[in-house]
């Protein structure tokens, strides 16, 4: 059943993928057939084709480099780096006037748009689900160790500003978000203004960037911390000693000796030293508030193990709640996000590079991710108008290929009266495709890499055991 179960995930995500290529390319097409251009091929994926099949002159066919599509016109600025030589390379056709070039060349990136209003209507009615603590910028752990500790701040204050900018929630996509703010920050501390006991405070923690190999995405900036959520347990272990102590799934930790706990990453933190001491928890259940003191256990099994309490998992912030953002406010959203994105990556202050960027194989992953989850279909619908308003944002940048490029060439032979140098334009349309398909292999290893250490650390987990109690 798991194995079936994975196979109806991937034939899912595939469906989905294949989708937002053919709606853009289908934009394409069909402007072409409106303007009369003549059509070689209709390809999704690049690559020697593993199904192809001619119905009246238009060759469809499905590549086996899953990473766009593309609508073969030899009217227009021919790619064969990417498109292989068509049928048509060495027929002689009429030319084309340069706005049915931008016509063309403009189609796909409406035809996106259009999709991603689409999703937008339906993810306006169906909802998209937000965590309950999502609005919340409270600190739920700091890292004794870390920037933010040293900078003065505490599990418990609500971050109200970070590098001038004032956030309203704690992860992205959101531009106005901690993480993203402290990610996109330039300086060499980080202004962040909060509140704590009703008085506002400013810190300016030095952020921290782990160590990364060559192999692996250039870390971020980090200061450190984590945000408020309830400590509730989802999972313990038998024969652990919170299973000893009468503690239960559903039970919420609120605090340790005493004082108050924001987030599970605190337990975690005092039950692993190496010299374990008794420890009291007070804990919540239903109305009812009591204290059990536990002493951590080093498992027999997995023999690394540290000592541990033997709760096994957390509820994440398990309550959803179902928005309703109108179309207007997802596509402005989802433009602002790949804006600031870019804006960002341009900048030669930045940590933020080229290299953050996902591909193809990210967006499947997500895509899985997204499907696997519960509401997943909803955050499927969310996620489709974001990538979307993406995919037609990024195809009007003004670069040879894309398809703001043929829209640049068409102005300027426009303003000339006269096409580019046919021998020039191939040289132009080749050496961008090479790059664009470099950049593509470039960002599909770290894609890539990132999915493949997830998932082998998803299998070297080993379940903690601990020894029989008489």
């Amino acid at each position: 059943m798991a194995t079936l179960k994975t196979i109806l995930i991937i034939l899912e995500v595939l469906l989905i993928f294949n989708l937002l290529i053919a709606v853009h390319e289908l934009g394409h097409f069909l402007a072409a057939k409106w303007r009369g251009l003549k059509i070689d091929r209709f390809a999704i994926w690049f690559g020697k084709p593993i199904w192809k099949k001619r119905i009246k002159g238009v060759e469809y066919a499905l590549g086996w480099i899953p990473a766009g599509g593309y609508v073969a016109l030899p009217q227009m600025a021919t790619m064969e780096a990417i498109e292989g030589k068509s049928e048509s390379s060495d027929e002689p056709l009429p030319p084309i006037s340069a706005m049915d070039k931008i016509i063309v060349a403009f189609a796909g990136p409406l035809f996106s748009f259009l999709l991603a209003v689409a999703f937008a209507f339906l993810v306006w009615g169906a909802g998209k689900p937000e965590y309950a603590t999502q609005d919340s910028t409270t600190i739920g752990w700091v890292d004794p160790k870390g920037p933010a500790w040293q900078a003065g701040l505490r599990p418990g204050d609500r971050i109200l500003e970070v590098d001038g900018h004032r956030v309203t929630q704690f992860f992205p996509p959101a531009r106005d978000s901690v993480t993203w703010r402290i990610i996109t920050s330039e300086g060499t501390n980080i202004p962040i203004k909060y509140l704590r006991d009703g008085e506002v405070h400013m810190a300016y923690p030095v952020p921290y960037r782990r160590e990364t190999k060559w192999y692996e995405r250039k870390a971020l900036r980090q200061i450190l911390v984590m945000p408020a959520y309830p400590s509730i347990i989802a999972q313990i272990a038998s024969n652990s000693p919170a299973e000893i102590a009468g503690l239960r799934t559903n039970d919420e930790i609120v605090a340790i000796n005493g004082q108050r706990i924001f987030n599970p990453e605190a337990v975690e933190q005092i039950q692993a030293a190496d010299d374990p001491q008794p420890v009291t928890l007070t804990i919540r259940r239903g109305s009812e508030q009591f204290e059990r003191t536990l002493v951590a256990e080093r498992p027999i099994q997995p023999p690394d193990a540290k000592p541990s309490f033997g709760i096994l998992s957390w509820w994440i912030d398990s309550e959803e709640k179902l928005m309703h953002p109108t179309p207007l406010d997802q596509i402005k959203d989802s433009a602002g996000q790949i804006l600031a994105t870019l804006d960002t990556i341009l900048s030669r202050k930045s940590d933020v590079g080229v290299q953050q960027l996902g591909g193809a194989i990210m967006i499947m992953r997500a895509y899985k991710h997204f499907i696997e989850s519960e509401n997943g279909w909803r955050r499927v619908l969310w996620f489709s108008v974001v990538l979307n308003v993406n995919l037609a944002l990024l195809n009007l940048l003004p670069f040879p290929v894309l398809d703001g490029g043929h829209i640049t060439l068409a102005i300027v032979e426009a303003i000339r009266r006269r096409p580019v140098s046919a021998r020039l334009l191939q040289y132009l349309q080749t050496a961008c495709a090479m790059a664009l398909i470099g950049f593509m292999l470039f960002i599909a290893f770290y894609d890539t890499g990132d999915w493949w250490r997830s998932a082998r650390r998803d299998n070297d987990r080993q379940p903690i055991v601990f020894a029989p109690k008489s």
